[in-house]
């Protein structure tokens, strides 16, 4: 059975960091580009990172330069690494698969969700 199941999310003060983890079963990781999206309340899901099945990432541009994705295709998990978190980026992060290898492609299952709070 198919499943992505997110840990790693919490509170965290302005400036801290923190790494979110996308643990992938049932498939092979190694074959699908992975995305990160998340959600803050009252406004719409928005993609954060996505890193192909090749390596290749994108990211968008609030999160460049402070987000890192990353995936152990050994582990079967990706990775989020997060520093100099802002309160902005308060919001239930979810890990996605698309439907093949690159970030292109539609998704085709979604994690339950962490929760990220930044806050003083």
């Amino acid at each position: 059975q198919l499943q992505l199941v997110e840990s790693g999310g919490g509170l965290v003060q302005p400036g801290g960091s923190l790494r979110l983890s996308c643990a992938a079963s049932g498939f092979t990781l190694g074959n699908y580009a992975i995305g990160w999206f998340r959600q803050a309340p009252g406004k719409e899901r928005e993609g954060v990172s996505c890193i192909s099945s090749g390596g290749s990432t994108n990211y968008v541009d609030s999160v460049k330069g402070r987000f890192t994705i990353s995936r152990d295709n050994a582990k079967n998990t990706v990775y989020l690494q997060m520093n100099s978190l802002k309160p902005e980026d308060t919001a239930v992060y979810y890990c996605a698969r698309t439907i093949g290898s690159n970030c292109q492609l539609r998704i085709g299952s979604w994690g339950q969700g962490t929760q990220v709070t930044v806050s003083s």
